[in-house]
């Protein structure tokens, strides 16, 4: 029965914050602490991380068919080629510094005072970035340089206590992109990083002994695919009503927390 509700609180975490600005391995610690472990092996890493890819695979699906098609068109420079090309520009820095730092990452050599000071330090960031944001710019107005500075930023994501959308909202806000292109963009930056986070996850199977659990297994790929499908929902149509502040709110209690625990 723990195992059960381990499953689904590790999908309802993954699904929730790979999307909302929040840091997953401050959630993570939570599991550890009341059930002594986070932690079902490689195939479940795979199966919550594959939920959520086909969450947002499948509510950008009309966006992913212009720009997949926009590829293949040799004319002029569309809006949807451009971010195709923006994209894959800014996927490169993480595919880079993942590869070169996956075992260091799997490790996880920090501290719970180090995710909690991570945390309050992205979450101050993000808090900047939102308060002196303009607004103006769309994906139309994103350059080369923009998308490098997003792809970069969202390196930071390989800090425990940072987060992957906050990064990447983060930067969008300061290269002055509106809130809610900011977050869209952040979001379709999750499908080639996500990707490449199971592609990992997939080379890594070969190299130790890993036991299946299909029930668990599959607990923690619906738990994850759903809520993330509804959290990409809800948060595109309320991004610019609530803001960033109630985040920032709840990293800052956050972080605080954890350093009293």
């Amino acid at each position: 029965m723990n195992d059960i509700l381990l499953s689904v609180i590790l999908g309802l975490a993954q699904g929730l914050t790979e999307f909302l600005p929040i840091s997953s391995s401050a959630h993570l610690l939570f599991p550890t602490l009341i059930f002594g472990s986070n932690d079902f092996g490689l195939y479940f890493d795979i199966s919550v991380h594959a939920g959520t890819l086909i969450a947002v695979v499948y509510y950008f699906r009309n966006e992913i068919s212009l720009i997949s098609k926009s590829l293949f068109v040799t004319n002029n420079l569309n809006e949807d080629k451009n971010l195709a090309i923006q994209l894959i520009i800014a996927t490169i820095p993480i595919v880079i510094l993942g590869f070169i730092f996956r075992d260091l990452i799997s490790q996880r050599i920090f501290s719970i005072n180090d995710i909690a000071i991570s945390n309050l330090i992205f979450a101050s960031i993000l808090l900047f970035a939102f308060l002196n944001n303009k607004g103006k710019k769309t994906l139309i107005n994103l350059t080369i340089f923009g998308a490098c500075f997003i792809g970069l930023f969202q390196c930071f994501a390989l800090i425990p206590g940072a987060s992957r959308s906050g990064a990447a909202i983060t930067a969008g806000l300061l290269i002055g992109l509106s809130l809610k292109d900011s977050s869209k963009f952040a979001f379709l930056l999750a499908i080639p990083t996500i990707l490449g986070a199971l592609t990992l996850l997939i080379f890594d199977l070969n190299n130790e002994s890993i036991s299946f659990d299909l029930l668990n297994i599959s607990i923690g790929f619906f738990t994850s695919m759903i809520f993330a499908f509804f959290t990409i929902k809800l948060f595109l149509k309320l991004v610019e009503k609530i803001g960033m502040i109630p985040f920032v709110a709840y990293r800052f209690l956050l972080g605080i927390l954890l350093l009293i625990i």
